[in-house]
């Protein structure tokens, strides 16, 4: 047992010091002024946002992209609430926006929020589509980020910045260090040349792309994975056009979820598509994580009954604090949510628990989502 828990502890800190140096090989963007070229759809699917819409819209009427080179298309996935009506109000008192559409979701599949996009993506008028979600709050400069990238790479899909808008609730900061992490593991993969992560909420790539690739055909029955999937494609077709956009002025805020309910569901949605990674480098990453955090818990109970070396497992938490902390203070840094790391000790204590009950309850369990239920 105990070299089996040296083994594993170095497989861990090999693969998360492996994604620090690749966070640090992908350089921070610089926004440089230039004149703006590139049109974009951007494409936002909605199911009961009501609670948060408003706050997009504000932050869509705020961009400083000129109007005549994108459109908002906003998807009704058959909303049960008054999300509609408060994206109407709000046109109806914005009379100069005339680039924001609703349009109603096409289902299609077994995944509402894929075919949401497909449905967009078919009306789309534009060249490049850029995928957000109803609950995010988009920054000023966010299309010159992406335009101007555009422009000095040869980008085909390309995956940028999210964060959870940060409260002062131990749930809130508990998710936001896990989101961080994955950020951090998700600019890691992309430095390491070995893309793997992304995320739907600020996703940006060509139209011609998405049609050569057959959209979201051979996943569509899986509910969730509208991004990652994607991502996999794009990384096997077109490695050298796929990359990551890390610019300060174009990280997305997003809500964090309100409950510990509603956090194991959506957990449970998104372990719902692991079984189906095609990236192997994926997979080994979670297979790694996981074992790394059954092994914390195992070896604590050992300790606690007299069957394990205590001092090995100081060795072990040790270790994997700080290679975490090493990780998570990049991200931190990056997004300028240092505040958090407060918060991290805490965190770290209870991750380990929450990661192996999600994946525990993720064998026998199918979740809900949105009012939906789903089965694995």
């Amino acid at each position: 047992m105990v070299l089996t828990s040296i083994i594993i502890t170095i497989l861990y800190l090999i693969l998360i010091g492996s994604f620090a140096v690749g966070f640090d090989k992908i350089s921070v963007f610089k926004l440089e002024d230039l004149p703006s070229k590139t049109k974009f759809s951007v494409i936002i699917p909605f199911r009961n946002e009501a609670e948060y819409v408003s706050e997009l819209l504000k932050s869509i009427e705020t961009l400083n992209y000129p109007k005549h080179l994108y459109e908002i298309i906003l998807v009704d996935d058959a909303s049960e609430d008054d999300s509609v009506s408060v994206v109407e109000n709000f046109l109806k008192t914005k009379p100069t926006i005339t680039n924001i559409s609703i349009i109603q979701n096409e289902r299609k599949t077994n995944s509402p929020k894929k075919d949401a996009i497909t449905s967009a993506i078919n009306q789309a008028k534009n060249e490049w589509i850029i995928t957000t979600d109803a609950d995010c709050v988009l920054p000023k400069y966010w299309l010159d980020c992406f335009d101007e990238y555009i422009q000095k790479t040869n980008a085909k899909c390309i995956a940028a910045p999210v964060t959870y808008l940060s409260t002062n609730s131990f749930l809130n900061k508990f998710q936001l260090l896990d989101l961080l992490s994955l950020q951090g593991a998700t600019i890691g993969g992309f430095g390491l040349k070995k893309p793997f992560l992304c995320n739907g909420a600020n996703l940006g790539y060509q139209k011609a792309l998405f049609t050569a690739l057959n959209g979201f055909k051979g996943n569509s029955n899986i509910a969730s994975g509208d991004d990652i999937f994607l991502l996999e494609k794009v990384a096997k077709e077109y490695p050298e056009a796929l990359h990551y956009l890390k610019c300060e002025q174009a990280i997305v805020l997003t809500e964090s979820q309100t409950s510990w309910k509603h956090l194991i569901s959506q957990r449970l949605r998104w372990a719902a598509k692991t079984s189906s990674y095609n990236n192997w480098f994926g997979k080994l990453t979670g297979i790694i994580v996981l074992i790394m955090n059954a092994l914390i818990i195992a070896t604590v109970l050992l300790t606690l009954i007299g069957s394990f070396n205590f001092k090995i497992l100081l060795y072990i938490l040790f270790i994997k604090l700080n290679i975490d902390f090493f990780l998570i203070y990049k991200s931190a840094t990056f997004f300028n949510q240092k505040d958090i790391l407060k918060s991290f000790v805490f965190g770290f204590l209870i991750y380990p628990f929450f990661s192996i009950y999600i994946a525990f309850l993720s064998i026998f369990s199918n979740y809900k989502w949105k009012g939906r239920s789903y089965k694995k």
